[in-house]
């Protein structure tokens, strides 16, 4: 009961009543003054993106540059978590939902709408020729391709890199650690947090009126009875975000794993009806044409701002796409972090960026090519007006061409709710996060309640001035957090240098154990360790009997030398920790810990066993502050493993040595490798022995 009382409310206030006050002040004053707002809204959206559309597009170069860089160098080894985590979710659950919550709803949005309109009214060039076409498919790709996925990727690595590996809260505020310390946990952090909270709020509250428009165009088609109206939009965001609510309420695994895994399967199914009844070679032929000319052409449309001709097109298209996918930054960029947990920064890298990248291309040449086929070779010249005549029903408008449209068309309408779904669902859990300074647990009425001012912003929004309300909000809320990811982009930058040092003093400094590699009878000693399985109560004794005090000399020895040491031992895991935490320094920690694991099937071939394991042995193992080391000191005598102790203590001074003023990441409650309860933990992945 207690502690339901202290989990009653986690947010941080400098962090929620700034945030929820702006927000307010926009509802409020958005509903009392909508024409004023509308003209506000518009103002700044051509001042934008006159004075600051090449800020964006710099700056998601430099985003793009930095993420496959770090993948490629050497520190795309490091893993985010310790180094014996193991990744949280299968491949496919969590490519399914990190698609989800990235822009599945953009993707049946704009998959049919923006390369007819590009067809239709290119930026350069005439119009409905085959070189507009062409220009068509390669701006989709441009928009949709890998530079959306370098502004997510970026916000998602450098927050599970400072919360996994660092301890530091799942906040944004932890990217900057490296360059102002401690001083996350003051005014800057919460600064910082408030900027993200809007950015997502704004960032959502677009994708959400974009879907409901989609939805409304959706219900039109197959009952012209439900007008297309705010009205009905507003109904629809009200209906859907109950929804969202209760899918908060069931939770991650229940909720959005689920509607993520549907998600996929309902998308997959939709584009391989599309391809079958559609003109599958055309589809295959320009798929790999327009891969080739987008790879061909990525530097000059990265850098291209349409100077020398100056039009509302770049603003209306390019920068509001990535203004909207910066301000959703932290939203996805979050949300990916919390499942990535235990991944490899290059298998985050690649996953994050080739494989939603590849579907990308394949569902606009699938969706976009058809309707292009249809325009070009068969002379469904309507379907031109039809699309610019109101966006959200070209998908609708294809599938009139196509056979069974009424059926994919409730296919598609089911798909855009549930995509709504997972969007608000985990997009309130990323807002909860962010409101209570990354706290991992948070009750459910927060998260409901971030649910259903979503809804409201959105409705607000959509009143205000329709797509046009909701792309301004997009691209302001997107111009203070671009500045904010540079900025964690080079603390990340300082923190792997860092890591760097560590790991080349580790290498450099490999000490050998003089008592265990010479004397009388040492290889004998050495071949029974090595077929050697013993039970879980024999590595306890050990771990009690001979661990445990010989860990408390090397503290009672520090601490005659000032240093302040302190040996913990959990007697229900057996697990004895010491850790040295010196003020503006790395803290050094060194820990056993009992794991178990199923007997090979090499030990005791005499003896029937069970496929599954049913019988397992254990192991005395070393865990540094940065991860399990994977090997057993089970066998050492106190001399041997005081010696272990101080090898690897000299490696930790070595690295303070040979890294001066390096800021420390201080341990907390996030931390994974906190001393906990239990007789292992969850990310050991070695399942105890019962009883």
């Amino acid at each position: 009961m207690e502690q339901q009382e202290t989990r009653r409310t986690t947010l941080l206030m400098p962090v929620f009543i700034p945030s929820i006050t702006v927000i307010a002040m926009l509802v409020i004053g958005t509903i009392l003054w909508q024409d004023q707002a509308a003209t506000l809204f518009s103002k700044t959206l051509a001042f934008i993106t006159a004075d600051f559309g090449w800020f964006y597009m710099l700056s998601v170069a430099i985003f793009l540059v930095f993420i496959v860089s770090v993948a490629f160098s050497s520190w795309g080894n490091i893993r985010l978590g310790p180094d014996h985590a193991e990744p949280e979710y299968s491949f496919p659950a969590w490519f399914a939902m990190l698609f989800s919550a990235g822009y599945g709803i953009a993707l049946l949005f704009f998959g049919v709408a923006e390369p007819v309109l590009h067809y239709a009214a290119p930026p350069e060039g005439a119009a409905q020729t085959v070189d507009a076409a062409k220009q068509a498919m390669q701006i989709a790709f441009f928009h949709w391709g890998f530079h959306i996925w370098a502004i997510y990727g970026l916000a998602g690595l450098v927050l599970a890199y400072f919360a996994f590996r660092h301890g530091l809260p799942l906040s944004m505020r932890s990217t900057l650690y490296p360059l102002i310390g401690e001083r996350i946990y003051g005014p800057i952090g919460h600064t910082v947090d408030t900027f993200a909270i809007l950015g997502t709020m704004f960032g959502i509250a677009t994708t959400l009126g974009l879907s409901v428009a989609q939805i409304n165009a959706g219900l039109h088609y197959l009952w012209p009875s439900i007008p297309v109206s705010t009205t009905v939009q507003v109904i629809a965001i009200a209906v859907i975000t109950g929804l969202a609510v209760m899918s908060v309420v069931a939770g991650m695994d229940k909720g959005i794993k689920r509607l993520s895994i549907i998600n996929m399967v309902l998308a997959i199914t939709l584009m391989g009806f599309v391809f079958i009844v559609g003109p599958s070679i055309f589809i295959l032929e320009t798929f790999l044409q327009n891969t080739g000319s987008y790879l061909n052409h990525i530097i000059e449309r990265t850098f291209n701002l349409q100077a020398y001709t100056r039009s509302d097109w770049i603003g209306n298209w390019t920068l509001f796409i990535f203004g909207w996918t910066i301000a959703w930054a932290p939203f996805v960029g979050l949300f990916i972090a919390k499942i990535s947990r235990g991944r490899t920064i290059r298998q985050f890298v690649f996953g994050v960026m080739l494989v939603p990248t590849s579907f990308t291309f394949l569902w606009f040449s699938v969706f976009g090519d058809t309707a292009l086929h249809f325009i070009m070779v068969e002379g469904v010249s309507t379907l031109i007006d039809d699309v610019q005549a109101d966006h959200a029903i070209a998908l609708f408008k294809l599938y009139e061409l196509l056979p069974w449209s009424s059926l994919v068309s409730v296919i598609t309408v089911i798909l855009i709710i549930t995509f709504f779904v997972t969007s608000s669902d985990s997009g309130s859990l990323v807002i909860d996060s962010l409101a209570s300074g990354g706290a991992s647990h948070s009750p459910v009425w927060q998260r409901a309640f971030w649910a259903c001012i979503e809804g409201l912003v959105a409705s607000v929004l959509l009143l205000a001035g329709g797509l046009s309300a909701l792309q301004t909000a997009s691209i302001a809320s997107a111009l203070p957090f671009a500045i904010i990811m540079l900025i964690a982009a080079f603390g990340m930058w300082r923190a792997l240098v860092i890591e760097g040092h560590h790991e080349i003093s580790l290498k450099a400094h490999m000490q050998s154990r003089p008592s265990k590699q010479g004397g009388t009878g040492y290889w004998k000693r050495r071949l029974s360790e090595l077929v050697d399985f013993p039970p879980r109560e024999a590595v306890e004794a050990y771990i009690r009997d001979k661990v445990h005090p010989s860990i408390l000399k090397v503290q009672d020895e520090l601490r005659s030398q000032e240093w302040p040491a302190e040996v913990s031992f959990d007697e229900e895991s057996h697990r004895v920790r010491l850790a040295v935490v010196k003020p503006d320094q790395v803290d050094f920690l060194y820990e056993i810990r009992l794991r178990g694991y199923a007997l090979p099937d090499f030990a005791y071939p005499e003896v029937e066993r069970d496929l599954d394991g049913d019988v397992q042995y254990f192991r005395a193992e070393v865990f540094l502050r940065r991860g399990g080391q994977a090997y057993d000191i089970y066998g050492y005598d106190q001399q041997d493993l005081i010696s272990d102790i101080l090898d690897q203590f000299e490696k930790y001074l070595h690295f303070l040595h040979s890294s001066p003023g390096v800021l420390p990441w201080k341990m907390d409650e996030h931390d994974p490798e906190v001393l906990t309860e239990g007789p292992v933990d969850e990310d050991d992945h070695a399942e105890p022995a019962k009883g």
